[in-house]
């Protein structure tokens, strides 16, 4: 489970809410949203993204794929690419998850002994 501002993304359920009410969201924007929250503050690369969301033998024209991947995606979080709050742009590089995100992984039952 991820959560960053008023939002929580749950990528076992493969759901993303707000304020706890789920929003619905397209596969790629929650795929690429999902690849940003597992390195906040760091630069995921466009090619990164690229491979996260189209298979080696799809062709599409990648850079406009892909920037409407992310606009849909600042739509859905409610930001803004010139007054970013959780996507920020690195011109000709990639993206970075600029929020402070809390990841909590579910307790499993390993190294525990019967």
């Amino acid at each position: 489970m991820y959560r960053f501002g008023v939002f929580e993304l749950d990528p076992t359920a493969h759901e993303l809410r707000k304020s706890g009410v789920r929003v619905k969201v397209q596969e790629q924007l929650f795929v690429v949203l999902l690849k940003l929250l597992e390195r906040p503050g760091e630069l995921v690369a466009r090619e990164e993204l690229r491979r996260t969301i189209w298979s080696a033998d799809t062709f599409v024209d990648f850079d406009a794929g892909l920037n409407t991947v992310i606009n849909r995606l600042r739509e859905v979080l409610r930001d803004s690419a010139e007054v970013p709050h959780f996507i920020e742009t690195v011109p000709k590089l990639g993206y970075r998850f600029i929020a402070s995100v809390e990841s909590t992984e579910p307790v499993g039952l390993l190294g525990f002994e019967t």
